[in-house]
């Protein structure tokens, strides 16, 4: 909160397994050292309740097809795909991968996220850049993803890289419409890699992500299948052939629908000790860089204990400023964009209490107080009604935000008469 962020991305499904109480996957090894081990506690429950309480949303991280390494699995839980949906899982070089190509693949990943869905008051679903796997290498040859025979039972007519394309996209667009489904304001970002094909814009070189792993993550923006989407611009402001405004002002040229575009910056690389190390004003510079356009709306740093520890926690410290005053995330009005009522705002002393102003029961409150003569932000979650701050308050201004994020106008208070 110190560092005025407003959201936070949490890994709960990393590999076919669970960082929350699940009945359709193990146990993530991560929270007791043994996959299948019950920790005492609900990661994910915990970290709702945590987040909403600071202010901050929660979207809940899942990787859709990675399964493990194949070094680990015979430690590996009775309960985890690998032991119980064999026939699903491949075995590609050093990782096991649930084929996406199988159709009984894409239901079963899907009644996970359902599942999380229903009984976790996240704000978003997020998935990264694992799709098909990263090329591995043996013996100076690419290794195939062994998918030959799912091909096969296909009976497509199209080349093997279109239909593994196709399988990614028929998920993303399932992931979509599913989550939409069972709640209609519940977003759904993607973090793809952060180029989509080298030449584009002119210039950039690197990874082609449409034929290397299958992600025609452009097409995903453009068909309106994400709420928001996040590309992993993990590259310095000079790098010449991956410059990061020339990337960015691609994927904004990109976005027809007009969904929120956040680029993904790379908090990681600062000081960890590289050659080709950022320096720690890169990051707040990419962030105006980023806000310099008006069509950006947001950015989002990865990951989370570089940006807060790392050399005592100086990246936070320098990125402070440029998140104050505070602010919520940006609407997404495709979603609903009616906005609710004014609050029914009352002050006595030092405590503000806020209500709604008709039946929709508001998301958030951001509540803004003028206290000699300088002017904060709080945000509540929506059950939170009242607020007792220290100081005699001067001014104070309501508004009310709703699931899509939509703004009331604002209710207000004045000591002066």
């Amino acid at each position: 909160m110190a560092a005025g962020f407003n959201a936070v991305i949490l890994q709960v499904r990393p590999a076919a397994d669970a960082v929350y109480r699940s009945s359709l996957e193990p146990w993530g090894a991560m929270l007791s050292g043994q996959q299948g081990t019950d920790p005492g506690y609900d990661p994910l429950a915990f970290a709702v309740t945590e987040a909403h309480t600071r202010g901050l949303e929660l979207h809940a991280w899942i990787n859709p097809f990675r399964a493990g390494n194949a070094r680990d699995s015979a430690l590996l839980a009775p309960s985890h795909s690998f032991n119980t949906r064999r026939g699903l899982v491949r075995v590609y070089g050093t990782q096991l991968w649930l084929d996406p190509g199988e159709n009984a693949v894409h239901d079963h990943v899907m009644t996970v996220v359902r599942d999380i869905v229903q009984r976790y008051d996240i704000d978003a679903v997020h998935a990264d850049d694992f799709f098909y796997p990263y090329p591995q290498t043996s013996g100076g040859q690419t290794i195939d993803f062994p998918d030959s025979e799912t091909y096969s039972r296909s009976g497509s007519s199209l080349s093997r890289a279109d239909w593994r394309r196709e399988n990614v996209d028929r998920f993303i667009a399932r992931l979509y419409r599913e989550v939409h489904e069972l709640k209609p304001t519940t977003k759904v970002g993607i973090s793809p890699f952060g180029i989509w094909r080298p030449g584009n814009p002119p210039g950039v070189a690197g990874l082609d992500a449409y034929s290397a792993i299958y992600a025609d993550s452009r097409k995903w923006l453009q068909q309106g299948w994400v709420d928001y989407l996040a590309p992993q611009l993990y590259w310095s402001i000079s790098a010449p052939q991956q410059s990061f405004p020339a990337l960015l002002d691609w994927w904004l040229a990109q976005n027809t629908q007009g969904r929120h575009v956040w680029p993904g910056l790379a908090a990681y690389r600062v000081n960890d000790g590289t050659t080709s190390a950022f320096g720690i004003t890169e990051i707040p510079n990419q962030i105006r860089t980023t806000r310099a356009r008006p069509a950006a709306s947001g950015h989002l740093l990865y990951n989370t204990t570089t940006t807060l520890k790392r050399n005592g926690g100086a990246l936070a410290a320098a990125v402070a400023p440029l998140h104050t005053p505070r602010a919520i995330p940006p609407a997404f009005t495709w979603l609903d964009a009616l906005p609710p009522d004014s609050p029914i705002l009352t002050v006595s002393g030092r405590t503000v209490t806020v209500a709604p102003g008709a039946a929709e029961v508001p998301r958030w409150w951001v509540i803004r107080v003028r206290v000699g003569g300088v002017w904060s932000t709080r945000v509540l979650f929506g059950d939170q009604r009242s607020l007792t701050l220290t100081g005699d308050l001067e001014r104070v201004i309501a508004n009310a935000i709703d699931e899509a994020g939509n703004s009331s106008t604002p209710s207000s208070w004045s000591s002066a008469p």
